[in-house]
């Protein structure tokens, strides 16, 4: 009987630290990540993904924040911003590339996707484009049952998914209004 309730016990231990975003570095450049938690959430500390590497980052459960990357060496002034909402509103991840405070940020956060699926993304290879939002009223919020997302930094102009055929028609999922990725549901 003890067993099987430490059994329980690390399971649900297991599901509750279920969401990650592996941030990968797409150029030679070494940068920090600096996360940001809604008022009353959990702090997350800073971050560095090495150049060309990986860095993969648990979040707590029905974690509401962002995060933006500096680049070794450069000031630490807020960029693009990576937003995400982990078992949001009918326990969907909501997430989304935003340049409200920043669309002038070509060297940092890129395109976020579930790991899994690969779709769907939200921001861009080559900012500017329409898969982010640049105005806080736009609409692109995606969502994904996935709790394991994918945050490509780099410079503007590189590939973000070199496995996925770029010719080939991908279906995406309709976005959403921002309130969503932000926690008002």
């Amino acid at each position: 009987m003890q067993f099987s309730s430490l059994l329980a016990l690390l399971g649900s231990a297991v599901a509750v630290a279920a969401n990650t975003v592996t941030f990968k570095s797409l150029d030679d450049t070494d940068r920090t990540i600096y996360f940001i938690a809604n008022s009353g959430l959990a702090a997350i500390d800073s971050v560095k993904v090495p150049a060309k590497g990986s860095t993969t980052v648990d979040f707590p459960q029905a974690w509401i924040g962002n995060w933006y990357s500096v680049s070794d060496g450069s000031e630490n002034t807020t960029g693009m911003l990576g937003e995400v909402a982990f078992n949001g509103w009918n326990d969907l991840t909501y997430f989304d590339v935003s340049a409200i405070v920043n669309a002038n940020d070509m060297d940092g956060v890129k395109l976020m996707y579930p790991a899994s699926a690969q779709t769907p993304t939200s921001g861009c290879d080559n900012f500017l484009c329409n898969n982010a939002y640049y105005l806080p009223d736009d609409i692109q919020t995606k969502t994904t049952s996935e709790t394991d997302l994918v945050c490509t930094l780099g410079k503007n102009g590189l590939t973000s998914i070199a496995s996925r055929d770029v010719h080939a028609e991908v279906e995406e999922a309709p976005a959403v209004k921002r309130d969503f990725v932000l926690g008002k549901w």
